[in-house]
């Protein structure tokens, strides 16, 4: 696939991943299509070399290894870490809010830091998961939802009646952010979110035990620019780190290391969950691949030593509307390259030593190479890296692509950044 195929390719990608549970789903279906074998947490793991794997966590964490034909403890473990989470709004239970027996608002809760302004007057949809009555009440049945067109939609209020709007408007989520859902004279009573799901799904609505669902807009992704050298869509940060490690293990010919991709959830809200990068998870997942290969723990210590983590996250270009928001001199570009991230205080896991790794890496992969770090007056974010290495002490760098509007409901990215990204993963799986 040449660039814009492949930004095309990633834009269907994130379409088709309005949560967290679909953005797995989608990662398992490319991986069965890649001959990986899925593997359950509860069973025992029977693994060879050779052999490509995957196992899910929660439905919203999916992690995938390629078993090198050399024992990790010679190569290490290569990882690949991203999360399958974005900002977004979701609703809480019991949801409907009957207003003056005309209006149905939804109630909802946000989820991570969303710039919440942006995701006024978009025409919404609703997606995520319900659990429904099994025969085994520890084991409920657990079916993904996804509600293609838009139903809600959450108006602003009139510059007539708000003249100092453009000023600046103070979003309280309770207040500002309930969606319009329906009006009272056209439903027939209670539970209308619940009989929509059971529709889209099939079944009566009393069958529904809980949920998790959120909105996601309407609008599919575009290519912009006047020779189409942009990505505008929502959930860049960071389902596009996800698509750009999956299509890297496409026509890897290194076979003696093990490689793994590992996504997260939950990075958005501090990763502290039991499917997020603060848990043992991975760390539990490489130590049961050393078991079943039948080496000892000598061994695994000696593995951990010798691997590497790219903790794959988008990244800050600098904004051409606000250029002094930045660092004087590292100021990454979009189409520039991938972004080296480093924070003196650690947010970020990068040290001289992995991000010369890493800018190795780019510099065999013909690729150039950029650096963010905040404005020293400013504090900035962290992401799963340094979390992750909080469980499992191996070396690991933080990058991402370059963009705008991160935590929009629409964000901005370059076309080459992804495609040259992929060529640097690729050329860390080859190494």
């Amino acid at each position: 696939m040449n660039n814009i195929e492949i930004a095309n390719d990633l834009i269907d990608f994130i379409y088709s991943s309005p949560s967290a549970f679909h953005a797995t789903e989608n990662s398992a279906q490319n991986l069965n299509t890649l001959a990986y074998s899925e593997l359950k947490m509860e069973d025992k793991w029977t693994i060879e070399k050779g052999g490509k794997y995957y196992v899910r966590y929660n439905s919203s964490a999916i992690f995938s290894f390629e078993i090198g034909t050399e024992a990790p403890s010679e190569t290490g473990f290569k990882i690949i870490a991203a999360h399958t989470d974005s900002p977004t709004i979701k609703i809480k239970p019991n949801p409907e809010i009957y207003h003056n027996k005309n209006d149905i608002k939804l109630n909802i809760e946000t989820y991570g830091g969303g710039i919440w302004m942006t995701w006024l007057d978009r025409p919404l949809s609703i997606a995520g998961r319900v659990f429904v009555k099994s025969q085994n009440v520890l084991e409920p049945k657990e079916i993904l939802v996804n509600i293609k067109k838009p139903v809600a939609l959450i108006p602003n209020m009139a510059i007539h009646l708000n003249r100092t709007i453009n000023e600046g408007l103070k979003i309280n989520p309770q207040k500002h952010l309930l969606p319009l859902f329906a009006q009272y004279s056209t439903v027939s009573g209670e539970n209308e979110l619940l009989k929509l799901v059971a529709s889209e799904l099939g079944i009566d609505y009393t069958e529904i035990l809980d949920f998790e669902l959120n909105f996601y807009e309407t609008e599919k992704g575009s290519l912009v620019g006047a020779n189409n050298e942009f990505i505008s869509t929502g959930r860049l940060d960071n389902i596009g780190m996800m698509h750009a490690g999956l299509l890297s293990l496409n026509g890897i010919n290194d076979k003696k290391s093990t490689k793994i991709l590992a996504f997260f959830d939950n990075e958005e809200i501090g990763s502290e969950t039991k499917q997020g990068a603060h848990s043992p998870i991975l760390r539990i997942i490489l130590e049961r691949i050393n078991t079943a290969l039948n080496y000892s723990q000598e061994d695994y210590y000696r593995a951990i030593a010798r691997s590497f983590m790219i903790s794959a996250d988008m990244a800050h270009a600098i904004h051409p509307n606000s250029p002094e928001m930045h660092d004087p001199v590292n100021q990454p570009v979009l189409n520039g390259g991938p972004v080296i991230k480093i924070n003196a205080n650690q947010k970020y896991t990068t040290d001289a030593q992995s991000g010369s790794v890493f800018e190795g890496l780019c510099q065999k992969a013909e690729v150039a190479v950029q650096r963010f770090v905040n404005r020293s007056d400013i504090k900035g974010g962290g992401t799963l890296g340094s979390i992750a290495t909080v469980q499992i002490p191996i070396r690991a760098v933080d990058i991402g692509n370059p963009m705008l509007a991160m935590h929009s409901i629409r964000e901005f990215a370059g076309v080459n950044d992804h495609a040259n990204l992929i060529k640097v993963f690729k050329q860390f799986w080859e190494e």
